[in-house]
């Protein structure tokens, strides 16, 4: 076989993973546990976990409430899988709740169409860029004041295609639209903005719309779904693709995951989407049925044709979604958007009384980013006082604020801070 492809050896079948990450001497495993000694164990190391009381950390990972019900639900024998079910017939209640998922994320976008889930919120960006790309057109632009880990995973999408992602300036903290009209020529095929964008700054996207399919590109926009409640939804600014992170609608941080990749996308995009979709439809006796309405069958037997390489969903974590949603309701959703950016635009006034400053001016969801002499030692007095701080960036703190913050502890936080600045 190695002979027939033109290898010499099986090694040169993993030729494009970097040397430092191949396993060279085996895995070298100890011996076997018993189940008491592998429980004492893993016990031990979670006794070194560190559990804040307070958290005003979010970029791009949120901490929100979640009703007691979703858990109740989502723990059901029926529905604890991961993957997509096949066969139609002995899957109604699988295929139905991620029906009702992609249409509450059609109802949160705006968008006409939503496919099964993707992996994360990075991955759906990376996806979105594929599905704008054609013969004559393949650059992606991608907004310098986007989620850092957003810019990698499309980067990276770009490489392996062959295409090229180009870096749209920011300004203050968020897109330059001047940048922006400059850099639209005839190769490309998509430019991608996050709203809010990573800053937690509010981007024009209508105009960012405008512009792009003035120069015959797709605008992709990344979205936060609880903001989504309360600002303009993709469809009404005109996108064809919205991506996002759909974490915040129901899971736990969880220490890094499993999330979820949330994709809509408007009629004419409808049959690039990747993954699958499931449909509702009626059977032989005239009852109501979901089936598996489109998956690109390239994705299994034509590869080299394929769009995406996407065969599978988050099964269980979009029911999650779906039953957070389901739960909150409209109102519910929009008084949790509510709650963050009148407790955000609290905090901040009473930094700026305590006399630290935003870094970036400008109207802005549930974070904000203050200018800060020494984020490190700032950030090590509060972990020090049992709070989980903001993000550093260049020349400051990124803070996040969900309706989980009380006053009290948002009083404490500035208190705390006034310390480090004196």
């Amino acid at each position: 076989m190695l002979q027939a492809i033109g290898l010499d050896s099986t090694n040169a079948l993993y030729s494009a993973i970097p040397d430092n990450l191949l396993l060279k001497e085996g895995l070298a495993l100890p011996d076997g546990k018993s189940e008491l000694d592998t429980l004492r164990f893993f016990t031990s190391l979670s006794e070194k976990n560190v559990i804040f009381s307070s958290v005003f950390r979010g970029a791009g990972a949120y901490r929100h409430y979640i009703p007691s019900i979703v858990k109740s639900v989502t723990s059901k024998e029926t529905f604890l899988t991961a993957y997509t079910p096949y066969q139609a017939e002995l899957s109604q209640g699988i295929l139905q709740a991620i029906f009702e998922y992609q249409t509450m994320i059609c109802e949160l976008t705006g968008l006409p169409s939503s496919n099964a889930s993707l992996y994360d919120g990075a991955s759906a960006a990376g996806e979105a860029a594929a599905m704008c790309r054609d013969k004559n057109r393949s650059k992606t632009l991608v907004s310098a004041a986007a989620n850092p880990q957003v810019i990698e995973t499309v980067k990276t999408y770009c490489d392996a295609a062959g295409t090229e992602m180009v870096l749209i300036p920011e300004t203050d903290g968020i897109t330059d639209l001047a940048a922006l009209s400059s850099l639209l020529d005839g190769g490309v095929s998509g430019v991608y903005i996050q709203q809010p964008n990573f800053f937690g700054l509010i981007e024009n996207c209508v105009l960012a719309s405008e512009m792009t399919h003035g120069a015959g590109a797709k605008f992709i926009m990344g979205i936060n779904p609880i903001a989504a409640a309360l600002l303009k939804s993709p469809g009404e600014c005109g996108a064809d693709i919205a991506v996002g992170e759909g974490q915040p609608l129901g899971m736990p941080l969880s220490f890094g995951g499993p999330y979820l990749g949330f994709i809509a996308a408007s009629s004419g995009m409808t049959r690039r989407l990747p993954g699958r979709i499931v449909g509702q439809t009626t059977d032989t006796e005239g009852r109501r049925a979901f089936v598996l309405t489109l998956q690109a069958r390239e994705q299994h037997i034509r590869r080299e044709k394929a769009g995406s390489n996407i065969c599978s969903n988050q099964a269980l974590c979009a029911l999650t979604a779906s039953v957070y949603m389901a739960a909150m309701g409209p109102l519910g959703m929009r008084e949790v958007a509510d709650q963050c950016i009148s407790k955000a635009h609290y905090l901040e006034s009473r930094f700026r009384e305590a006399g630290i400053k935003r870094k970036y001016p400008g109207e802005f969801f549930h974070e904000f980013v203050t200018l800060n002499e020494h984020p490190a030692n700032l950030l090590n007095h509060l972990e020090a006082n049992g709070i989980l701080g903001g993000l550093e960036v260049d020349g400051g703190i990124l803070w996040c604020v969900t309706e989980l913050n009380t006053k009290e502890e948002m009083d404490r936080l500035v208190c705390l801070c006034t310390e480090v600045s004196a």
